[in-house]
């Protein structure tokens, strides 16, 4: 799997809304079967999005239920038996590398898994969390974090978890998507609050409805400025045969050469 920009979630109890959701061109568009549905819905829910998960669908994956609930045992049951294999299975408030380990058991080593770190003991466990086998990518779910901990939402509130998770998608070498920006028509906050957290390292973000994703996918597409520079240092360094060398009097070392090739596969991936 290429590295994403967006991740779309869309209702599982609305299947009118699967095919607009993958028209917006996100990278991932995932169907949620967990907080998107009510308790009502989830029996429903459940049947229209496993038979149109069973005709294939790129780039189109799924959000269970927690396994510790009723509903959750309910999804898995149905996905086993009707043999159906997404491209990815999202799983939220894992707290553990055991969870992923179960659920890489019963789903097989073919399905790819993005647990949703969610609580503070997923927090502390991030690191083992994602460097499980088959974890695709990781997912900060910042409501029910905040719920959990008791702060609010703001970026200041989510600044430490963000950069743990940060720290601990990096180590397993993972991507990290964060979550989704809840003020769903504030697209200008959006937008300059994935500045802030692209600073830090994020590349890639969850949308909660189909006008925030162009967004997202501007905020984190380097800028002609930004790839002509990317470009320049790449250069640079090569007509340095590979030695540390100057360019606009600063120094270019591998750690820089690194982020600039960064910023070229970027470009590579559009």
């Amino acid at each position: 799997m290429t590295e994403p920009r967006s991740l779309l979630f869309v209702p599982g109890i609305q299947p009118e809304r699967f095919e607009k959701a993958i028209a917006t061109d996100a990278d991932l568009v995932c169907i949620d079967l967990e907080d998107a549905v009510s308790p009502d819905d989830k029996t429903k829910a459940r049947a229209v999005t496993l038979n149109y998960l069973a005709n294939g669908a790129e780039n189109v994956g799924l959000r269970l239920n927690g396994i510790t609930t009723t509903e959750g045992v309910a999804d898995l049951h149905i996905l086993l038996e009707k043999g159906v294999n997404p491209p990815f299975v999202m799983v939220p408030k894992v707290e553990s590398a055991e969870t992923v380990h179960l659920y890489r058991g019963w789903l097989g080593e073919q399905t790819p898994i993005i647990p949703i770190v969610e609580t503070a003991m997923g927090l502390e466990k991030a690191t083992e969390i994602f460097s499980a086998p088959g974890v695709a990518y990781g997912l900060f779910g910042a409501v029910d974090y905040a719920a959990d901990v008791g702060c609010d939402l703001s970026y200041d509130a989510l600044l430490a978890p963000r950069t743990r998770l940060l720290n601990a998608a990096a180590i397993s070498h993972i991507p990290l998507i964060d979550a989704p920006y809840t003020h769903v028509h504030d697209l200008e906050g959006l937008a300059k609050e994935i500045a802030k957290t692209r600073v830090l390292g994020m590349r890639a973000r969850a949308a909660i409805h189909p006008n925030q994703v162009a967004v997202i996918h501007k905020a984190f597409t380097p800028t002609k400025e930004e790839r002509e520079h990317a470009q320049r240092v790449v250069d640079a360094f090569d007509d340095a045969g590979g030695r540390a060398a100057l360019l606009d009097g600063k120094l270019i070392e591998l750690p820089v050469i690194k982020a600039a090739r960064r910023v070229l596969a970027t470009l590579m991936n559009e």
